[in-house]
């Protein structure tokens, strides 16, 4: 298998194709299409996606913009909010977009102004639309420091997070789009909580090391190295360390990963009805999510190929095997083993149809897409029959000893004892694909629950499973999360009979479908289809 990096792309990736097996392009001595994953930090051209080969993919879809860019995010979120209620998008502190949205901004602002003397000062924060890494960000009480000279998105400012030892934080919740059409979505298990390395307060605005968490400010902070309270030296902890934390504060913590998941849902919908259909790609997305002090989730923005840097040991922990999970979620198969078998035949002067052998069957009939990847058209063997000495290095479509990825989601070796339990449930009836990759009629309308730590959360059920095909049925896949959100008030109240069911239906009848996807928690409770099935 031969892996393509752009230009700045991770040196990280570069490092886990190479220990699996991969090898890097060549420009000057391969072919422009001699490859298997093209990976680029910034969006492809449409070129790059409609001249895509079957055993080809790519780490971006199209037209993600509408929610990586702040302006645009804000911007569809007030959409979502006018179709679907202010009530289900209130997850997203209230924005402007400057200076279109000025006025309205003013009159925001006047609000408090007008309200009884006494009342707590509003903060706002200001940010340019198109940087990252906390660049060109400043916070604000007073119009006056309002400066700017280039489009910027204002919101309002969330005064009061939850603190560790006086320390502000947010968490880096890693998402991928396996596909648009069908809305595929899979969360990653692991994560970062990111540290402001100053202790927060309201009369040092113009204290980044106190109000900001990104990385890329915090590591140049005088107190970055520093062993401070609670946190430690450094700026990261990993979101199993979090959850211990949140355990050993008698927090019950289930509600808040569910929010959480909702979140990454409704915010994908804003989009995906306008997402081209673009078989072999994946989206990896970061979500940055506040926390305040009443415990709810904000959503702070999405990042466009999130930070694969190592700065840290905290960083090497979760994002090696993020990106090894990642490689199997992209579905390689033992038969895209034959890019290399076609292009070996060409330097040998062989005689290849191949390629027109696929264009022909294409034209006749579309080929078939297993979980939004596009499919190879059965080959017969005159297609690659061979008259010379096979040639070396061969990939055979039976035992392959190459690491093409797997669906059956085993954890990964050497794993911490102490970790606690999955996000989600690893007792599930996982799909496990034949050798030959091959699939049954169920597990073609079905995406695995399960790669690695990546978790399947959209669809979760069969009416989001139906409404996600063909055309994205938005309203049903709403409605459907929004039931999904009203049950997590009798969670705590319900947990030993959830647990009760859950008991009786591993030893039941074993009529389990594939959706055993589980709240976004550390327990085992019931699971989302049966409780759809008890109301």
């Amino acid at each position: 298998m031969v892996f393509r990096l752009h230009e700045g792309a991770p040196e990280l990736v570069r490092e886990v194709l190479l220990e699996r097996g991969w090898e890097e392009f060549r420009g000057r001595e391969q072919k422009a299409g001699d490859w298997n994953l093209y990976w680029r930090g910034s969006a492809f051209r449409k070129s790059d996606h409609a001249n895509l080969l079957p055993w080809q993919r790519l780490n971006h879809h199209p037209k993600t913009v509408g929610i990586t860019r702040k302006d645009c995010l804000a911007r569809n979120l007030r959409r979502m909010k006018g179709t679907f209620g202010s009530a289900l998008y209130d997850f997203s502190p209230t924005a402007f977009i400057l200076p279109n949205d000025y006025t309205r901004f003013l009159a925001e602002y006047a609000k408090p102004q007008r309200a009884r003397v006494g009342s707590p000062p509003c903060y706002w924060i200001c940010k340019p639309v198109d940087l990252s890494r906390g660049r060109g960000i400043f916070i604000f009480e007073d119009i006056r420091e309002l400066v700017y000279n280039s489009p910027i998105i204002v919101q309002r400012y969330i005064s009061d997070p939850m603190l560790i030892s006086g320390y502000k934080f947010d968490l880096r919740i890693y998402a991928c789009v396996q596909s648009f059409h069908p809305l595929t979505i899979y969360m990653y298990q692991e994560g970062l909580v990111r540290f402001a390395t100053e202790k927060y307060s309201l009369s040092t605005l113009g204290n980044i090391y106190a109000h900001l968490t990104n990385t890329s400010i915090n590591k140049c902070g005088p107190f970055y190295s520093v062993d401070k309270e609670r946190v430690g030296p450094g700026c990261k902890w990993t979101m199993s360390k979090f959850r211990h934390f949140l355990h050993n504060q008698g927090v019950n913590e289930l509600p808040l990963w569910q929010k959480i998941n909702n979140i990454v849902t409704l915010t994908l919908l804003t989009i995906a009805p306008m997402a081209p259909s673009s078989p072999n790609c994946v989206e990896l997305l970061g979500f940055d999510i506040l926390i305040d002090s009443k415990f709810k989730p904000w959503l702070l923005e999405v990042n466009y190929s999130p930070a694969l840097t190592l700065d840290c040991p905290v960083d090497a922990r979760v994002k090696k095997e993020l990106i090894g999970d990642l490689i199997d979620l992209m579905d390689y198969r033992p038969i895209d083993g034959l890019r290399e078998r076609v292009h070996q035949r060409q330097r040998n002067k062989r005689p290849c149809c191949l390629k027109a052998r696929l264009q022909t069957r294409s034209a006749q009939a579309p080929c078939p897409t297993v979980s939004g990847v596009l499919s190879v058209p059965e080959l017969t063997d005159c297609d690659y029959a061979e008259t010379e000495t096979p040639v070396e290095g061969e990939v055979s479509s039976e035992t392959p000893e190459l690491h093409l990825g797997s669906w059956k989601g085993t954890p990964a070796t050497g794993a911490d004892p102490s970790r606690l339990p999955d996000i989600h449930s690893r007792r599930r009836r996982l799909l496990e694909l034949p050798r030959d990759g091959t699939r049954t009629r169920d597990q073609e309308r079905t995406p695995p629950p399960r790669v690695g730590n990546f978790i399947l959360t959209f669809p979760f059920n069969e009416a989001t499973l139906k409404a996600s095909r063909n055309q994205l049925d938005v309203k049903t896949a709403v409605q459907e999360v929004q039931k999904l959100m009203g049950q997590l008030g009798s969670l705590g109240a319900s947990q030993s009979e959830m647990e009760r069911r859950q008991r009786r239906r591993v030893e039941g009848s074993g009529n389990e479908t594939i959706f055993e996807t589980f709240f976004w928690g550390p327990k085992e409770l019931l699971l989302l289809n049966e409780r759809f099935l008890m109301e």
